[in-house]
């Protein structure tokens, strides 16, 4: 019997049949023995393994038998059934120690943990999370697993910046769902609308935004917000900036905070970060979204979120002249850990070139700027490396005009950056 394996199936054993330490223990070994022993410190004998067989019902090969995954089935039924802060570490070590005798159950284990990694930011673990799991899906055969996971592949690889590579999974999954008529459709063409537009392909990204607002207009839940987000941002990429902010009212509209706050958060950065990046840029509109959403940010946003509105606001200061503001802002972003996308770090990085040309360091801002464009185009990802170069053209034409706005009265950003 090897520690911590039978450890570990002792405790499995004796809560499934709901008994405390004290009642396994019974009159011939101690609760404190036996507590070293579901721990792993000591080595049980073979007389304390037939005796707790008996004691529990069992044959003594139940302690062998697939004693790394009844760990992870217990461990996920605890980690699914209420919210706890280590639950991420909790499920790594119990992937860690599994067998792999249960794939089924290794798949679930793998798409909450590499959900929980990306909700943290932690998108290269949760690549490397991924790409087991749809090895895995792809070993299993069951299509919908196999539809899930290229889809949440895809949204990985986008956020890292691999847009090529996101294209290829996204179209993957919405083939596969489409073929079969299977209901992640919709999930699959959530992430094939925006690689297409970023990698400038945004006559396929308006058709598949327009079918994806026909599949769920009427639909039960959020679907239809989202797909009206979706088609908000394509039509930005197209430069019908009437069109995008009309769609993303009626998805501001539509959706009540009650249904889903979270959503409702994340709908007011990214109206806020489209009204931003609309020429010219709607500053008002964008100020009035970050005022809003300031307060439940505080409350339920991550570090993540914090990190989005940072860049927000240094954006929100900058087009309204407020260059000093704007610097301390973006000095604040700490993305040492990768939080942000790709397009995010990148649209930061764009800011400082503008700063410091704005600020009279005129060739670094310039060489910076290239740069950025550069990498975008490098990435595949026309849509930033267009906004780079638009950025720098827009910057180099207007300096004096920039300068002179900063001799204004600082506007209030409504929020607490």
């Amino acid at each position: 019997m090897d520690q911590p394996q039978f450890g570990q199936r002792l405790r499995a054993l004796r809560l499934g049949r709901g008994l405390s330490q004290a009642a396994l223990a019974g009159d011939y070994i101690s609760t404190g023995y036996l507590s070293r022993l579901e721990s792993g410190a000591r080595q049980p004998t073979p007389r304390v393994v037939a005796y707790l067989a008996e004691r529990l019902g069992v044959e003594e090969a139940a302690f062998l038998s697939q004693a790394r995954s009844a760990t992870l089935a217990i461990v996920l039924a605890s980690v699914t059934s209420g919210v706890q802060p280590d639950s991420a570490e909790r499920v790594a070590e119990a992937l860690r120690l599994d067998d792999g005798r249960a794939p089924e159950l290794r798949w679930q284990a793998l798409w909450l943990l590499a959900g929980l990694r990306s909700d943290e930011g932690a998108h290269e673990a949760a690549y490397a999370l991924l790409t087991e799991l749809l090895a895995l899906a792809e070993e299993l055969d069951v299509p919908e697993l196999l539809v899930r996971t290229c889809t949440r592949m895809s949204r990985c690889l986008r956020v890292l910046g691999d847009i090529m590579r996101a294209r290829e999974y996204a179209e993957r999954a919405v083939k596969l769902s489409t073929a079969l008529a299977l209901p992640d459709r919709t999930a699959a063409l959530h992430v094939l609308i925006p690689t297409e537009a970023e990698a400038g392909r945004l006559s396929e990204a308006r058709r598949h935004a327009d079918l994806l607002c026909a599949l769920t207009e009427g639909a039960p839940g959020t679907a239809y917000v989202e797909a009206l987000w979706a088609s908000a941002t394509v039509s930005m990429r197209q430069g019908d900036y009437r069109a995008s902010q009309e769609m993303l009212e009626q998805a501001l509209r539509l959706l009540d905070s009650h249904e889903d706050l979270k959503l409702w958060m994340r709908l007011r950065l990214a109206a806020a970060s489209l009204y931003l990046q609309s020429t010219p840029a709607q500053v008002a509109a964008a100020r009035a979204r970050l005022e809003e959403v300031a307060p439940v940010l505080r409350m339920i946003g991550s570090e993540l979120h914090q990190q989005e509105m940072l860049s927000l606001q240094a954006h929100l200061a900058f087009e309204e002249g407020r260059f000093a503001e704007a610097q301390e802002l973006a000095g604040r972003i700490d993305d040492s850990g990768g939080r942000l996308s790709f397009r995010d770090r990148l649209r930061i990085e764009v800011l400082r070139g503008r700063l410091s040309i704005v600020e009279g360091d005129t060739e670094a801002g310039i060489a910076h700027l290239q740069r950025l464009a550069h990498n975008a185009t490098a990435a595949h990802n026309l849509e930033l490396a267009a906004e780079a170069w638009r950025s720098l053209a827009e910057t180099l034409s207007a300096p004096a005009r920039l300068r002179g706005m900063s001799a204004r009265p600082p506007a209030s950003s409504g929020t607490d950056g």
